[in-house]
C-alpha cells in the first residue's frame, strides 16, 4: 500500500493517479473526505487526518509500505515558514515507529539552509530531517509549478494581463503537477536503496510571456504581462492579503529564484508537459 500525503491536492492527486494506473494500492491522506471523492471513484482508499496530528498520521502509515510526502502550503495570511516547519516536524515525528519500507518527499529546486526564505528554507530542512531518519528517502526537487500561474486566471480573464512577480524575458524552469506525479509515483516503485537526490522540471524553460502566449491561444484574446518591479513586492504582497511575516519570505524567496541561476541543475529528469498543454487543458476543463 502507498501512502500519499497531500492527496487530494494537485501534485498529490497526479501521484495518487499515476500508482492506480500502475495498479498499485493507494490511500490518500486528506483533511476532508469530501475532497477525496474523485480518487475514491478512481479505486484509492482515503484517510482523513491532520498532517499535525503524529499519531493519527503514523497510524495511517502503519497501513502501508511505502509513502509519497508533501509539505502543503500554509495560508499567507499568517506565519508561512513557521507553520509550515511545524508541519515538517509533525510528518517527520510521525515516521518514526511507522514501518515504512521508502518515503519519496516533494521538494524544490534551489532549496538551501537558512531562515525566512520560503519553500526554498523549509523545504531544505525537509530534505535534512528526512535524511537523518531511518526510513530510507528519496527526494524529488521540482521546478517552478505551472499550476501557480492558475492565480492569475481572474486578472488574465477581466484584464488581458498577468501580473508576474519575474521579469517577462526570464526564463524559469517550469513542471506540470501531473508530471510531477509521474515522477513520484516511478520511484517510490524503485529499490528503497534508490534514494539520490532528483530534479523534475518540464520540457523547456519558459517566460512570463510565454505564459501570456499560452493563456491568449486558450482564451482567444491577447493576453500581456504586466511585470510588477521588485521595489513593489512588498507592498504588492500585503496589498494581496499576505501576513508581514509571509511578505518576508515570499520576497526573499522570489528574488532568490531570478538572482541565483547556480542553482539550477544541468541534467534535470523531463517531464512531457508543455506549458500551451498545460494552460490549455486547466482552460478546456476548467480547473
Amino acid at each position: 500500500m502507498h501512502i500519499v500525503l497531500g492527496g487530494t491536492g494537485r501534485v498529490g492527486s497526479a501521484t495518487a493517479r499515476a500508482l492506480l494506473k500502475r495498479g498499485e494500492p493507494v490511500t490518500a491522506i486528506t483533511r476532508d473526505a469530501a475532497h477525496g471523492a474523485d480518487l475514491k471513484e478512481a479505486g484509492a482508499r482515503i484517510a482523513v487526518v491532520d498532517i499535525r496530528d503524529v499519531t493519527g498520521l503514523r497510524d495511517v502509515f502503519r497501513t502501508g509500505t511505502h509513502a509519497f510526502l508533501l509539505n502543503p502550503s500554509a495560508a499567507p495570511s499568517g506565519d508561512t515558514d513557521t507553520e509550515e516547519r511545524a508541519n515538517v516536524a509533525a510528518i517527520v515525528e510521525a515516521l518514526n515507529g511507522s514501518g515504512l519500507q521508502k518515503v519519496v518527499a516533494a521538494s524544490t529546486y534551489g532549496a538551501r539552509s537558512g531562515e525566512r526564505c520560503g519553500d526554498l528554507t523549509v523545504l531544505h530542512e525537509f530534505e535534512e530531517k528526512l535524511r537523518s531518519q531511518p526510513v530510507p528517502a528519496a527526494i524529488n526537487r521540482g521546478a517552478y509549478y505551472m499550476s501557480n500561474w492558475l492565480g492569475m486566471l481572474d486578472s488574465v480573464r477581466e484584464h488581458g494581463t498577468l501580473p508576474s512577480f519575474f521579469p517577462s524575458d526570464f526564463a524559469l524552469p517550469m513542471v506540470a503537477p501531473q508530471d510531477l506525479g509521474e515522477a513520484a509515483a516511478s520511484r517510490l516503485l524503485e529499490p528503497a536503496n534508490e534514494t539520490a537526490l532528483r530534479y523534475v522540471e518540464g520540457p523547456d524553460r519558459y517566460t512570463p510571456r510565454d505564459v501570456a502566449d499560452a493563456f491568449s491561444e486558450a482564451f482567444g484574446m491577447t493576453v500581456k504581462v504586466e511585470t510588477i518591479p521588485r521595489e513593489a513586492w512588498e507592498k504588492t504582497f500585503l496589498q494581496l492579503g499576505f501576513s508581514i511575516a509571509a511578505t518576508e519570505s515570499y520576497v526573499c524567496m522570489t528574488g532568490t529564484v531570478i538572482d541565483d541561476e547556480a542553482a539550477l541543475p544541468e541534467q534535470p529528469e523531463r517531464g512531457p508537459t508543455t506549458l500551451r498543454d498545460f494552460i490549455r487543458g486547466i482552460v478546456e476543463t476548467g480547473g
